[in-house]
């Protein structure tokens, strides 16, 4: 019966999107009550946090032996974030980047994408390269340490401390940080079921629901997050958003995944969507950077955005019995 792996997809996610928005506020608000950078903050905990749903899901995936749900959730959700996500958001309002973190970690995002297709080109995710994978995260945490003793005046820290105003309480923080990630557990393992089991009746690859429903489905929180940032004028943190779970995706979320068991990798993540994830991720450095303006994502470019993710995911329509 089809309806109740349905049930656990919409429950899932609903848990899984409002969860990972109460970790996210009692881990930030944690954090600065122990007196961690506003910088460090924003670009650890804040990243961490939007992309646990990706990385608990695609580890229980993994786990579970759906390794297209594992890869197909990581990197749908990195085209998703730029494509959909960022898209949205600047339609809404054209995003200025102002943070000059962020304009190093653009190049960082185009490494690191290079850097996993290179690794998946054999069509094997080894624990030899989810170990890189995780090494460069690793690497990344102690670069982002630095940058943020280094940078306390940056553009997004000081979004950050703008948030501080709506921070929580100590024990309220300490509360839903702990009830946010036990249900964000629960919620990951319940949404991997439903996503199994509807492949399973409809006759698709794992691939393609990890790409879609489930990809979409844990970007949510970026969504969130980033619109209210947005409406706060917070604009280095919506695009802080994108770049750190991206960061976090390819990095963690695939190197965990890897960890727990090797994954052999199908052909077409290969010469169809991390193409597409390097394209949307290659516009997303050409729009932040301006050359010769300054660095935003307009209405246009939105637009752009957009249009590349609905032609993407049409795409993964129409083939998908094929």
């Amino acid at each position: 019966m089809i309806l109740l792996p349905l049930a656990a997809i919409v429950g899932g996610l609903l848990v899984l999107v409002w969860s990972a928005d109460r970790f996210v506020a009692g881990a930030a608000a944690l954090a600065r009550h122990f007196g961690m950078a506003p910088l460090l903050i924003g670009m650890l905990i804040v990243g961490f946090g939007t992309s646990a749903p990706e990385m608990l899901v695609s580890a229980l995936a993994s786990l579970e032996g759906s390794p297209g749900i594992a890869l197909g959730n990581a990197f749908g959700s990195n085209i998703a974030n730029i494509g959909l996500i960022l898209g949205l958001t600047a339609l809404i309002s054209p995003i200025a980047v102002h943070s000059a973190v962020l304009r190093r970690e653009l190049p960082v995002l185009l490494g690191v994408t290079v850097l996993v297709i290179a690794l998946v080109i054999d069509l094997d995710l080894s624990r030899i390269d989810a170990l890189v994978l995780l090494g460069v995260f690793i690497g990344l945490v102690v670069w982002s340490i630095r940058q943020s003793r280094q940078n306390g005046v940056d553009a997004l820290a000081k979004d950050i401390e703008a948030e501080a105003a709506h921070a929580l309480s100590l024990k309220p923080a300490a509360i839903w940080t702990v009830v946010g990630l036990v249900l964000l557990i629960a919620s990951s393992r319940v949404l991997v079921w439903g996503a199994v089991e509807v492949a399973v009746f409809f006759g698709v690859s794992d691939l393609l629901i990890g790409l879609t429903v489930v990809a979409v489905g844990t970007s949510l929180p970026e969504l969130a997050s980033s619109i209210i940032a947005i409406r706060r004028k917070e604009h280095d943190i919506a695009l802080g958003n994108v770049i750190g779970s991206n960061l976090f995706n390819t990095l963690a979320v695939v190197g965990i995944a890897g960890m727990i068991a090797p994954i052999e990798t199908p052909p077409e993540i290969l010469y169809r969507d991390l193409p597409v994830m390097f394209g949307f991720t290659v516009l997303l450095v050409l729009f932040c950077y301006g050359f010769g303006r300054q660095g935003r994502v307009n209405r246009l470019e939105a637009g752009v955005l957009i249009s590349g993710f609905v032609a993407y995911t049409s795409y993964l329509a129409v083939t998908a019995g094929t």
